[in-house]
């Protein structure tokens, strides 16, 4: 496969499919895109497991954290890597270990490695690399069009009134975690 550039019904296919996201190099830090890719992916109703051995046994958005993808209780559809590219292939290695296998391996923005799609895809796993599941799960549902940034995609879906617009890619959304950041924010502007 082509990895410089997907169809858009490969990432939508993906995304529709998958339930069960387990995010390597996730971060428990309110400022770390891999913690903001993680909340946005929960609160779009996926299962997410964050995965960092320097935060094992603690939790993320009420997510329990574990050390490594063979810890995790439960089977995964995909593998998030939020890691260097560097160690791409190790993680891979570590994903095709799991039984059930995951169906898919998806490398951030940034990652790319040739080694570790090659051994993914000849395992029989999907693989998108250097793109980010948060921003094609909100080009491809449109959410990210009510920002004033052009999807390529059309819908004739119409604006709710009142609240935050939520589309989805033929799956209910549910509400995400709050955080001490944003429960901080409420109590400092009068809230409860």
């Amino acid at each position: 496969m082509n990895h410089d550039s997907y169809p858009d019904s490969y990432i939508r296919g993906i995304l529709n499919a998958v339930k069960t996201i387990a995010m390597v190099g996730a971060s428990e830090k309110e400022n770390r895109p891999s913690y903001f890719a993680f909340k946005y992916l929960l609160e779009r109703g996926y299962t997410m497991i964050p995965v960092n051995p320097g935060h094992a046994g603690q939790t993320m958005l009420g997510q329990k954290i574990f050390a490594r993808l063979a810890d995790i209780p439960e089977p995964v559809d995909m593998v998030d890597i939020f890691r260097g590219s560097q160690y791409a292939p190790a993680i891979v290695q570590e994903a095709l270990a799991l039984k059930p296998r995951p169906q898919v391996i998806w490398m951030q923005l940034g990652v790319r490695s040739d080694e570790a799609a090659a051994l993914a895809e000849a395992n029989g796993l999907k693989v998108v690399m250097n793109r980010c599941p948060k921003i094609e799960y909100g080009r491809l549902s449109s959410e990210i069009g009510w920002m004033g940034v052009n999807t390529r995609t059309l819908s004739s879906k119409r604006a709710t009134v009142g609240g935050v617009q939520r589309m989805s890619l033929n799956r209910t959304s549910a509400p995400g975690g709050a955080t001490e950041a944003a429960d901080r924010v409420q109590r400092e502007e009068g809230g409860h």
